[in-house]
């Protein structure tokens, strides 16, 4: 970092801007701390973030894929992954009061920061009441990099338990887009044939990507 003026060095960067002032390779060299004799921590935390393919790429990388990065061993490893998790919890710690959920758009930016960023496909359910107020939310299953095995009974079975009246299916696409492919439309007509049977709505079933989110309701309306 010596390379660097001081004034522009992160840590001096951020006393003298304060934290907003910083790029995503200076917050990110703060928190790596330091680099290696012939690369800085700037450089290094560049790295990282190409890795990544972008910053909100940080929150699906794994243990092994932050040490293959040159200056970033075991212990930096950890450093990120525990601050991407912190930020995590962060922005999905729950209000004492029990959300409703009116929209599409409500329930993805609920979801989004929750199982937006994941390497495997996971599928879960909202258990809703009949005022739209969510009950608790939970993971059905969890598949491969690219498919989820999931059962109508698996996803009902847990609303029935909590006397749900309305149910929002999501899943996550590990590629970022959430563009439905033909198995998660097939999905999509079997849920809401089990829930007619049931007596339980079938309110979503949303596709959760990189930002964005896919809702078959909303494509429904169109």
């Amino acid at each position: 970092m010596t390379s660097v003026p001081v004034d522009d060095r992160p840590r001096e960067k951020l006393a003298r801007l304060g934290v907003e002032g910083l790029g995503d390779n200076e917050l990110l060299a703060l928190l790596i701390g330091s680099g290696t004799r012939a690369r800085s921590a700037l450089t290094v935390a560049q790295d990282v973030i190409a890795v990544a393919d972008g910053l909100a790429g940080l929150a699906r990388l794994e243990m092994d894929e932050l040490e293959r990065v040159s200056g970033i061993g075991a212990s930096r490893a950890a450093r990120v992954l525990a601050a991407v998790e912190l930020g995590r919890r962060t922005l999905t710690r729950d209000s004492p009061d029990r959300p409703r959920f009116l929209t599409p758009e409500d329930a993805a930016n609920y979801l989004s920061p929750r199982f937006g960023s994941y390497v495997v496909e996971r599928l879960g359910v909202m258990l809703l009441d009949q005022k739209n107020r969510l009950i608790r939310t939970t993971i059905v299953s969890t598949g491969t990099l690219d498919a989820t095995l999931a059962h109508p009974r698996d996803v009902f079975r847990t609303a029935v338990a909590a006397s749900a009246a309305t149910v929002v299916v999501f899943h996550n696409h590990p590629s970022g887009d959430p563009t439905p492919s033909t198995l998660d439309r097939l999905l999509t007509r079997r849920l809401d044939v089990a829930g007619e049977m049931l007596g339980i709505e079938l309110g979503d079933h949303i596709i959760l990507g990189d930002g964005t989110y896919f809702s078959f309701k909303e494509e429904a309306k169109r």
